[in-house]
């Protein structure tokens, strides 16, 4: 279980919005701090979304990669009809299912660049944009220093093969070993459902693209301030990162947190998750003690740009947006 702290976690001070008429907040950099693209005149501008924070001496853009639509069915734990109530009352259903973001991290220091997850890539809904999205802030994927996969389902990590190569050419790799060893192994995957046959593909393509994949034991630090988190369950080798500096941090906890369902409820699950059990008793440390602690989170599937905390509402958790408005 990692280890919180209210110094590390209570304060993060947001740096702004880029791109920010889409959420009515503070806009910072000029025309130059997003990308639109208008096809003709009468086409709509379609806004690539980014937004900032700063802790201590990080930066911290939150990407987006796209998003997808996961049938209400998806959730065990409850029945579609109640999880369709409860996105139809958080405003996130749609005619096929919950709406679903895939919100990546890149983490800059001046010195390194270093990206959380690579996206789904196209291989799940309307995805693919990542590399649009590090456009806008003028870089380029070669221009990665170090990449963390989160765990190796297909929508963390489809952008680091897509079109079968090496798409982080210059990016040390950073993958749990549990998660390495569970989707390369054939025996797991020869048993396993039709719908997590992609993610086995995909993690076979990884370990052979990716001569400088490290497959990492435990919590350790990448880098001064950029460590991981041992948050197992949803896979075995789940983990977050956490990015901690002058008394300020922000961790980002993947698939520990789903829409709709969750902090509210530690019994519902995801149908991609292979040990409800341990994910279940995750949370249930979890939530309650980033709820006591009041950490800042910042997760993949919330809706862009993904942060903000559990909090503790009169005995039930529930997710509070953080602010992202320019603070003095």
């Amino acid at each position: 279980m990692p280890q919180l702290s209210r110094r590390a976690f209570a304060s993060a001070l947001p740096l702004g919005l880029l791109g920010g008429s889409l959420f009515g907040g503070g806009m910072i950099g000029g025309a130059s701090a997003f990308a639109a693209t208008q096809d003709t005149a009468n086409a709509p501008v379609s806004v690539t979304p980014l937004a900032q924070i700063r802790i201590g001496r990080f930066t911290v853009t939150a990407l987006t990669d796209g998003y997808a639509d996961m049938p209400y069915g998806y959730f065990p734990g409850r029945t579609a009809a109640e999880v369709e109530q409860a996105a139809v009352a958080q405003f996130t259903a749609r005619p096929s299912g919950v709406r679903f973001l895939f919100n990546q991290y890149l983490v800059e220091d001046g010195e390194r660049r270093i990206l959380i997850d690579a996206g789904a890539a196209g291989s799940i809904g309307q995805t693919g944009q990542l590399p649009q999205a590090l456009a806008a802030l003028g870089l380029q994927r070669d221009q990665i220093d170090a990449v963390i996969v989160t765990h190796m389902h297909q929508d963390h990590m489809g952008g680091l093969i897509l079109g079968g190569k090496n798409n982080y050419p210059k990016a040390e790799l950073y993958i749990d070993r549990r998660d390495v060893t569970h989707w390369t192994d054939p025996a797991k995957r020869s048993g396993a459902p039709d719908y997590l046959q992609t993610s086995f593909k995909m993690a076979q393509e990884v370990v052979r693209l990716y001569p400088k994949l490290q497959a990492i034991d435990g919590e350790r630090e990448i880098v001064q301030g950029v460590s991981i988190v041992d948050l197992t369950g949803h896979t075995p080798g789940h983990i977050g990162v956490r990015v901690e500096d002058d008394g300020q941090s922000l961790i980002m906890v993947s698939d520990m947190i789903f829409p709709v369902v969750h902090p509210g409820a530690t019994d519902v699950f995801f149908l991609f998750e292979q040990d409800p059990a341990a994910a279940k008793a995750m949370r249930d440390r979890f939530f309650p003690r980033a709820a006591s602690e009041g950490a800042l989170i910042a997760a993949t599937h919330m809706p862009f740009p993904g942060l903000g905390r559990v909090v503790a509402d009169r005995g039930q958790m529930r997710w509070q947006i953080a602010d992202w408005a320019l603070q003095n």
